[in-house]
């Protein structure tokens, strides 16, 4: 990083639902016929640019449990490669390659790490830091895939409690499985 001019954006990517459950789409997306190889280009892209993950205990426990054992499967050898951060106060070790725990105000510790790294910061999952870090008005961009199904039970992205917050529709796209990609850019704080 030259001179800190540059700072990193943080870029929450998520599945959702139409009554935006986001938990287990493996339980919804891929039973219903709604992933297809169009739709991965986006997500795969967003993977590809990224400098780092930026992951909640939860979601890295599922990652780090899946893809170190996926072999020759280049998706899995860029998630195993690429420097993984995982915000969590609990959890007490991170063996999966180049992961680094972030204790204390993750808010705070998040705005250090989108000074100190490269590239910009991508989220997955992780339900409870994207609210917290959304409060915070640190995360700069939210990529959501919107599902055409309403699954009526399972975690929200965002649940009672979360600050009202205005985002700008930076871009969208729909595919043949009738999902829609919105991109969405962080504006502040709204009036509610």
């Amino acid at each position: 990083m030259q001179g800190g001019a540059h700072m990193a954006k943080v870029i929450a990517q998520t599945f959702l639902t139409i009554d935006g459950v986001m938990e287990s789409p493996d339980k919804w997306q891929l039973q219903n016929g709604l992933f297809d190889d169009k739709m991965g280009e986006p997500i795969g892209n967003a993977f590809q640019s990224a400098g780092a993950l930026l992951l909640g205990r939860v979601t890295y426990q599922e990652f780090a449990a899946h893809w170190p054992n996926q072999k020759d499967d280049p998706f899995a050898d860029l998630l195993n490669n690429m420097p993984k951060y995982v915000v969590s106060n609990s959890l007490k070790s991170a063996d999966w390659k180049n992961s680094r725990i972030v204790k204390g105000d993750g808010a705070a510790e998040v705005n250090k790490l989108k000074r100190e790294v490269d590239k910009d910061m991508l989220i997955v999952g992780s339900a409870k830091l994207v609210s917290s870090l959304t409060n915070a008005g640190v995360i700069d961009e939210y990529q959501l895939f919107l599902h055409p199904v309403v699954v009526a039970k399972g975690k929200r992205l965002f649940k009672d409690g979360i600050d009202p917050t205005l985002l700008s529709l930076e871009s969208s796209q729909s595919f043949g499985t009738g999902v829609v990609e919105l991109r969405y850019r962080y504006k502040g704080k709204a009036k509610a």
